[in-house]
């Protein structure tokens, strides 16, 4: 899944962005959009992220993501997780505190590509080194 982060024409859907700057959500959409990534911002409660259109969820995208990153809390993420996987989604990547062993096992078990042990903004500042 880096090699998918190295191409920065591949889309990242990212699942808790917000428009509180103090939260990772805010963080990591502003990063990942400025180290030149096209970002989706996916949240129920909000509309736009400086100036970005919020969706409401990953399937309302027309064209698959081709990361999946998660910066909510487990449980969250895995109801949404198990629903995605359901519907034919592929690499998930899980912020720290929003992995869980039950979501690692779950993709496991489904044979998906997922990161639960790696922040997706750090490992896009080194990607040269992967």
């Amino acid at each position: 899944m880096i090699e998918l982060l190295k191409d920065k024409t591949n889309s990242i859907a990212l699942i808790g962005a917000s428009n509180d700057e103090s939260k990772y959500g805010f963080k990591i959409l502003l990063d990942l959009k400025h180290k030149g990534h096209e970002v989706l911002p996916i949240n129920t409660k909000e509309h736009e992220i400086q100036g970005i259109k919020v969706h409401k969820d990953v399937k309302e995208i027309a064209e698959c993501p081709s990361i999946i990153n998660f910066v909510v809390p487990p449980g969250v993420g895995f109801e949404i997780t198990k629903d995605l996987v359901a519907n034919g989604y592929d690499n998930f990547w899980y912020q720290p505190g929003a992995e869980s062993e039950e979501i690692s096992n779950f993709l496991k078990s489904e044979n998906k590509n997922y990161i639960d042990d790696k922040c997706i903004m750090v490992v896009a500042g080194l990607i040269d080194n992967y």
